[in-house]
Parts: C-alpha cells; structure tokens; sequence
C-alpha cells in the first residue's frame, strides 16, 4: 500500500519533466552551459587524454612522434633527476603550506577587530596577490642579490655577512619558501577573514560569560569553527605548490649553479619539453603530478571527516 503514493508522485515528476514548458526550460539551461561545458572538454579534460597518450609516444625534431610505449615512464623512475626535483617540490610543499596558513590565520584575526586603519592594513596585505609573480621575483630577486641586495646591505649595516640566497644550494630553495609565504597571506588571509566574519559573535558572548579570555577563544571556538575554511584554502594551497614554477625560472633561472636543488617538476616538465624538446617524457611527468596531486586530493577529503567541523 505505501508504495502507491511513491509511484504516483514518480509519475507525476516524470510528466512534468517532459511536459513542453520544462523542455524548454531544460533547452534554455543547457544551452546557456554549453559554452562553458565545451571549453572544459577542449582546453581542459581532452588535454589531460592527449598528454596521458603523448607519455606513450618519443618525439622527433620536425613534430612527429611513434608509440614507445612505457619507455618514458621507465626512463623517468630511473632518472636521478625526476627524483631531486620531486624531493624539491615536496620540501617547497610541506614548508610553505603550514607556515601560509598558520601566519594568515594570525593575521586574519588580528584584522578582523575594530582597530583603526583597518582597511589599509587589508589592502597592503593583499597587494601581493594582484601584482604579477613575475614582477614579484624579479623585486625579491634584487633583495636577495648577495652582492648588493638591500637585505643583505641591512644585515651588513649590524655586522652581519649575508649569505647567497639564490646561489647557495643549502638555502636557495628556502628563500623561494620565503618569497611563497609572503605572496600567499593576503589571498588565504581574506578568506580567513569571510570565514571568521562567518562564526556566529553568541559563542564569544557565552565563552565571555564563563570567564574565557581571548587566547581560549581561539583555541575553543576560533579553531574548530574555521577548520571548513582551513580545509579549502589547504587543498587550494597544495594544489598550488605543487604546480610551483613561476618563482623557481624568475629567481633561480635554468642557467643557475643550483638549479638542480631547486628545480621543481613542473619546471622539469618545462624543461624537457620546451627546452630539450622531448616531448613524450615531459608529458610522462605530467602525468605522474598529476596523479600525485589527485592522490593527494583523495587523502585530504577522507581525513577532513577527523578534523574539520562543520557547525
């Protein structure tokens, strides 16, 4: 008896669905994605088959290529240097993510109360974010200049000798994590901020009431209640780093001394298949990012259900 009411109401869903002014309606809403659904399929999700094929195939001089199988894949596991620059690219990753994320935290907080002046400490803070990378570089490229970069003429001006931040394979890699950290607080440190703006101010008025002070606050209410935005601006984070290049060619350049220390492997790719022309083993590296960031994706959404606390 209980399932007729459920038929019926199917029924009656199904001939609205088909009726003539919900086709239209379905007509209208497909067309106006349509636009939007064939750019992902030709400059995003066909692009990602034709280089997981490409990593099948060598690459001649003139533009022709032949089948070679997992040739590219075996060469790239055997190369000493996929596996510096992956080492590279994870030590970037697991420094600058907790240290942006940590200091924008800080920093939202701080400019989420009603101090005076407010609006421009948010606008200096997110200036890096509009100013072009490549200009970004360039301007900590001077600063860390061993020679006469203004931070190593501060350092000297109190008896300190700078070191070579760009030259010395030790530390060249840490100061692109510097330069990273810096550009990356004023984007989290916003969306920081929407998510604070989002935490309803009753909890504080009752924690206030029970006698708790501002470091408890955080501790109790702030945290647990931002973890949904700290979730969103980790994935988006380490998505990001690990597809870093933009700093590793402005600041360390593929001609450096250390480049090898410092290379990522998205400038891997680069490398091989704009520089050395080979192509096939390039898009072999893509595809191995690739699956290392999905992977990495998968990880974040099954732990987010021990951490993250949606209220």
């Amino acid at each position: 008896m209980p399932r007729q009411p459920v038929l019926d109401e199917r029924k009656q869903a199904k001939k609205r669905r088909f009726n003539p002014r919900t086709r239209g309606d379905y007509f209208w809403g497909y067309l106006m994605i349509a636009p939007t659904v064939l750019g992902l399929l030709v400059f995003s999700i066909w692009p990602v088959f034709q280089t997981l094929y490409f990593s099948f195939t060598s690459w001649g001089s003139f533009g022709n290529y032949e089948w070679t199988g997992t040739d590219n894949y075996k060469a790239m596991f055997a190369d000493p240097m996929f596996w510096m620059a992956l080492r590279n690219t994870f030590i970037y990753t697991c420094v600058t993510i907790p240290c942006a994320i940590a200091l924008s935290i800080v920093a939202a907080v701080l400019l989420n109360q009603k101090i005076r002046g407010v609006t421009l400490y948010r606008t200096l803070y997110f200036l890096p974010v509009v100013t072009m990378p490549s200009a970004v570089a360039m301007v900590w490229k001077w600063l860390y200049n061993a020679d006469y970069g203004l931070i190593n003429y501060l350092l000297g001006a109190i008896g300190i000798k700078g070191p070579s931040w760009l030259t010395d394979p030790d530390i060249a890699l840490y100061s692109m994590v510097i330069v990273a950290v810096w550009a990356a607080i004023g984007n989290n440190m916003v969306i920081f901020l929407s998510g604070l703006q989002g935490i309803p101010v009753s909890y504080y008025e009752a924690a206030a009431i029970d006698g708790a002070g501002s470091f408890k606050n955080f501790i109790f209410i702030t945290l647990p209640l931002l973890t949904p935005t700290i979730f969103f601006v980790t994935i988006i984070s380490l998505i990001g780093a690990f597809q870093v290049f933009d700093l590793v060619f402005m600041m360390i350049g593929p001609n450096s001394i250390v480049i090898e220390q410092t290379q990522s492997v998205v400038f891997l790719f680069y490398k091989n298949a704009f520089m050395l022309n080979n192509k096939g083993y390039a898009a072999a590296i893509a595809m191995v990012l690739f699956v290392i960031i999905l992977l990495v994706t998968i990880v974040q959404m099954k732990l987010q259900k021990k951490w993250v606390h949606y209220s």
